[in-house]
């Protein structure tokens, strides 16, 4: 990763306090084959931008990894049957912020579907290489004739150096943009790796985040790229949560442009990627973790790990099981190192547990280990630790060689706040 850079952070809404927890926006540098502009369409009462366009060199390879709630939006259905339709070509992707465009029925498909062609006239593409997707309100139609109205401006300040603005423009209830980025080599030459994604609370991610996108310069086959992104969310964009809850939007769409000089790799086996693999996953952890800071009303960032679990499944579940848990959330919220809280989430995890051989640490203090309260256990060490903004939580169940980390937030009075006042 690149060392990160200072900017200013501006709320997605007004009157959100920039999360406690939130890291400067990098320095992103462009990457050949990618142009991005941004507009106010006019989601939003409050003055700001809401809509972005990304075009693509052609032979742009394009993968996505999707939502999968049973209520997915119209976005996600058309970038589901486009990718299949073009066997991954990616010319261009159009997202708006502050219209979810989901549970709205054919006006919703065909709206998504009007943006699209008129996407696919103004820049020369098939509309199946026209991405989409949205985020804000469930249940409203889009409004498209305001994208459509834009469009044009859109297409005139087009320019490869705007991430920044493109990470803005995504926001809701953010109250930082989002971006990482990496380098890596392929057969010895140097490629570009650059991310963004935006994604504050019905953050339980159940493939990716709310939206994420991710560009690159390698010359990758779609069904590499693919693979790479299947592969690549298991322990990042699918091991955070901040409530629980799963997006009807959530997206993530990888695009490789090929316009750097190595070699195209076909195979994803090929031992040639390695490097690149390592930085990818680098990348979408790094904007995975990004979430859980700017969780909705977070003043904690939180990694939970479990050991000991009859399987790397089993320790997931117990994890999220932890991460989720309201009594957890909140005592982290009261910097209370409430162990028997973490012994309820354990439990009631319906995994298998050794009871006499449970031990819980918080950082490098041992809570409690064989079954019990842990000798010398201190309780002003314990709350001295919990008054950090960065905590470990470590469970050892004691049965077998599985284990997992997730990463979560702690639950505030802002969450209800925040998500009380949404639509207002």
């Amino acid at each position: 990763m690149t060392d990160p850079v200072s900017t200013p952070a501006a709320p997605g809404k007004p009157g959100l306090a920039v999360s406690p927890l939130a890291v400067a926006f990098p320095h992103m540098g462009v990457i050949d084959g990618v142009e991005i502009s941004t507009a106010r369409a006019g989601f939003y009462k409050h003055v700001r931008e809401d809509v972005v366009l990304m075009r693509f060199a052609p032979g742009t390879a394009c993968a996505g990894v999707f939502t999968q709630h049973a209520v997915g939006s119209a976005p996600v259905d058309w970038c589901k049957a486009a990718l299949a339709a073009t066997g991954g070509e990616g010319r261009a992707l159009i997202i708006n912020a502050g219209c979810a465009n989901a549970f709205t029925g054919a006006a919703g498909a065909e709206a998504v579907q009007h943006v699209a062609d008129a996407v696919s006239a103004e820049l020369g593409c098939r509309s199946e290489a026209v991405m989409t997707a949205s985020t804000g309100v469930i249940g409203v139609v889009l409004p498209y004739g305001k994208i459509l109205n834009v469009l044009s401006d859109l297409t005139v300040s087009l320019d490869p150096d705007k991430w920044d603005q493109a990470a803005r423009a995504i926001m809701t209830t953010d109250t930082f943009p989002k971006g990482a980025v990496a380098s890596a080599l392929i057969d010895g030459v140097p490629v570009k790796i650059s991310g963004i994604c935006k994604g504050s609370g019905m953050i339980a991610p159940d493939m990716a985040t709310m939206l994420a996108f991710v560009a690159t310069d390698a010359n990758l086959t779609p069904g590499v790229l693919q693979a790479l992104l299947n592969a690549g969310v298991r322990d990042t964009f699918n091991a955070v949560t901040v409530d629980g809850d799963t997006s009807t939007n959530d997206t993530l769409l990888a695009f490789a442009t090929g316009k750097s000089a190595a070699p195209q790799i076909s195979d994803p086996a090929d031992p040639r990627l390695a490097d690149f693999a390592g930085a990818l996953n680098g990348v979408l952890l790094d904007l995975a973790q990004q979430l859980i800071r700017d969780g909705e009303g977070a003043t904690k960032f939180v990694k939970v790990t479990v050991t000991g679990a009859a399987s790397d499944a089993s320790a997931r579940k117990i994890a999220r099981t932890i991460c989720e848990s309201p009594l957890v959330k909140t005592a982290i919220a009261g910097q209370d190192a409430n162990w028997g809280r973490i012994v309820m989430a354990v439990g009631r995890a319906g995994e298998p547990v050794a009871k006499d051989k449970l031990a819980i640490r918080f950082g490098p203090l041992t809570a409690a280990a064989h079954g019990a309260v842990a000798a010398g256990y201190d309780e002003a060490a314990m709350s001295a630790y919990m008054k950090g903004a960065e905590l470990d939580i470590s469970v050892d169940v004691g049965v077998g060689e599985g284990a997992a980390s997730l990463w979560t937030c702690d639950l505030t009075h802002g969450y209800i706040s925040i998500n009380g006042d949404y639509r207002s």
